[in-house]
């Protein structure tokens, strides 16, 4: 932009607005007074606030509430504003007041700008719309602001996440299925255990996923009804009747997703529990995400000296210093973002806590840190079942070696000699550097014949069948 200005007015009195912003006083007024950090409101939240102006403009029109004229003019430019011709227009802080009313305002001034271009009036006339009057029309930041921040998080969780989620359950499904008859070592507290096969220890991360991706897709269910038409307070002063639910509606339509009016608008205003519960849910995602990747980099861990047993794509050299290192890289980076999203949900459970009386003054956080949970989560999915889940192998003669060398098989014979002996069997080829069958027929406990037949590693993985 130049560095040439125009004067507009808001309720506050004139101010300087750069010539060729589409934006209005009440944004660049934030602009000054807001300057903190660069965190930008996030373009999917500020859509859907132009989903919701577009929506808003056809139902108050049906209503008689707006002519038929500013209608049209609000939905061409709420349009163009939702499908992001517009995004560098929008340039206000996270860190603004807990309302949004500024960012909303953003959206309001910026749809009255491109009206007034297209009728040849000029910028900050508020011809033929005003960026109040009409395009806030039966709403207010209140209402509005928190709306927007459901059926963003909505979108972005049915269109991105849970498909992504889907096909990191079936790379891991497809490696359980594939690894069903690999017999290894179980290991508890870090220490060999009772063996299962390498497709049951995958099945676990396959069923952990699945299941976060069920309890997101069940808490959007709550964030699906809308607080539009409650307008300050939840009253609805100012707001047609029928507005609420039509409006629900009419958004429903324009962005393809279910959503309906909200039987109680104090209560989805005043707090925002639904918002704070898909954050939880988000979070506990990251929670079993971190757990799978310590998993496989404590699997893969080596190559010669740690357990090795899981081979992963080499993508990159792992050392500036260390020549032919080769580091679990996507594992590290997965952790690294569920721990940031785990910090990201902390900071929504303060802020859902942070209102007082009939609104929550943190909006903005919890619209940002949603967002940017679904984004990091559904990147990061992407990326670890790409370049490592679907490319990482079993190294089978290490596993056939650790099974080999197990004391904790001893464990099958406990029901026929009694857990005292097969500790001594196992304390014995410990402290000898033998096997347990070694041990065992040197102690005489059992016989070699029933040893074989009870020290079964592959019948061990499916007690009974």
């Amino acid at each position: 932009m130049t560095n040439t200005t125009r004067i507009e007015t808001d309720s506050m009195g004139p101010i300087a607005v750069p010539t060729e912003a589409l934006w209005g006083a009440q944004t660049q007024r934030s602009l000054q007074n807001f300057a903190i950090a660069s965190d930008r409101i996030p373009a999917e939240l500020i859509h859907a606030l132009a989903r919701i102006k577009e929506a808003a403009a056809i139902v108050n029109a049906r209503l008689g509430v707006l002519e038929p004229g500013q209608r049209d003019a609000i939905v061409a430019a709420a349009a163009a504003v939702a499908s992001g011709q517009h995004d560098d227009q929008f340039p206000l802080r996270v860190w603004q007041t807990g309302s949004g009313t500024q960012t909303n305002m953003n959206v309001n001034e910026v749809i009255s700008n491109l009206a007034s271009r297209a009728a040849g009036e000029p910028l900050g006339s508020h011809r033929p719309v005003h960026p109040n009057d009409h395009v806030n029309r039966s709403q207010s930041t209140n209402d509005a602001f928190p709306a927007a921040i459901h059926i963003a998080a909505v979108a972005g969780i049915e269109s991105r996440l849970l498909p992504e989620l889907g096909q990191l359950v079936s790379a891991l499904a497809a490696k359980a299925e594939a690894w069903q008859e690999i017999v290894k070592i179980g290991r508890t507290h870090l220490q060999d255990a009772v063996p299962l096969t390498l497709g049951q220890e995958v099945s676990a991360w396959r069923d952990q996923i699945s299941a976060g991706r069920a309890r997101i897709e069940a808490s959007l269910e709550e964030i699906r009804a809308l607080p539009l038409g409650g307008t300050a307070v939840g009253t609805g002063l100012n707001a047609p009747p029928g507005y609420a639910e039509q409006t629900a509606a009419e958004l429903s339509r324009l962005v393809g997703v279910g959503f309906h009016s909200a039987p109680n608008k104090f209560a989805v205003m005043a707090s925002h529990d639904g918002l704070v519960n898909t954050m939880g849910q988000l979070r506990l995602l990251a929670v079993s995400l971190l757990k799978i990747a310590n998993d496989i980099r404590l699997l893969a861990c080596g190559p010669r000296a740690g357990l090795g047993e899981l081979n992963l794509p080499a993508n990159e050299p792992g050392s500036s210093i260390m020549p032919g290192k080769v580091n679990p890289t996507q594992c590290e980076a997965m952790a690294m973002v569920c721990t940031h999203v785990m910090g990201l949900d902390a900071a929504v459970a303060l802020a859902g806590a942070g209102g007082h009386l009939q609104m929550n003054v943190s909006k903005p956080l919890i619209g940002f840190n949603l967002l940017q949970a679904i984004t990091l989560l559904t990147d990061a999915c992407r990326c670890f079942r790409v370049a490592m889940v679907e490319g990482m192998e079993p190294n089978r003669p290490r596993i056939q070696e650790l099974v080999e060398r197990s004391l904790m098989l001893v464990t099958a014979l406990t029901p026929a000699i009694g857990y005292e002996k097969a500790s001594s069997i196992a304390k014995q080829a410990h402290a000898n550097g033998t096997s347990l069958r070694e041990a065992a027929l040197e102690l005489g406990y059992v016989s070699a014949t029933d040893f074989d037949r009870i020290v079964n590693p592959a019948a061990m993985t499916h007690p009974g069948s």
